[in-house]
């Protein structure tokens, strides 16, 4: 009898623990327009390699000549190392430009598509707009 009750309590925990982590990742569609796509070019900023999802800045002049800050989120870690990034692909002061889904806020913010250096060349695998969102 004991054993049955101690199972159910664990199960009981599982589901809670398992449906409070997926009710906390937000969806792309929430954030994001797929349906448009922005361009900036700066120089990088701040690069984080971290979970859930990495997040590049860089920094450009705005109209009034004003710096302006831009923030990416990538996506995670393990899928960037797939990708062929790496925790040091991104340096400070490098010139980067990057393209992506814009923030449906209007905000400086982006979900990363594709990020070229300074002379073209893409940094790992562009993302697909239909892939891990």
């Amino acid at each position: 009898m004991f054993a049955r009750s101690m199972l159910r309590s664990c199960a009981v925990m599982l589901l809670l623990i398992a449906g409070s982590t997926a009710y906390a990742h937000h969806s792309f569609a929430v954030f994001f327009d797929s349906e448009r796509t922005v361009t900036v070019r700066g120089t990088v900023a701040d690069f984080q390699f971290r979970n859930p999802h990495g997040l590049v800045r860089i920094s450009l002049a705005g109209q009034d000549g004003a710096p302006v800050i831009w923030k990416a989120e990538t996506n995670s870690p393990s899928i960037l190392v797939r990708r062929g990034w790496k925790k040091d692909t991104l340096k400070v002061g490098e010139t980067v430009t990057m393209e992506g889904w814009p923030a449906r806020d209007g905000s400086n913010y982006m979900r990363l598509r594709t990020l070229k250096r300074a002379d073209g060349t893409v940094v790992g695998q562009p993302l697909a707009v239909t892939e891990e969102k």
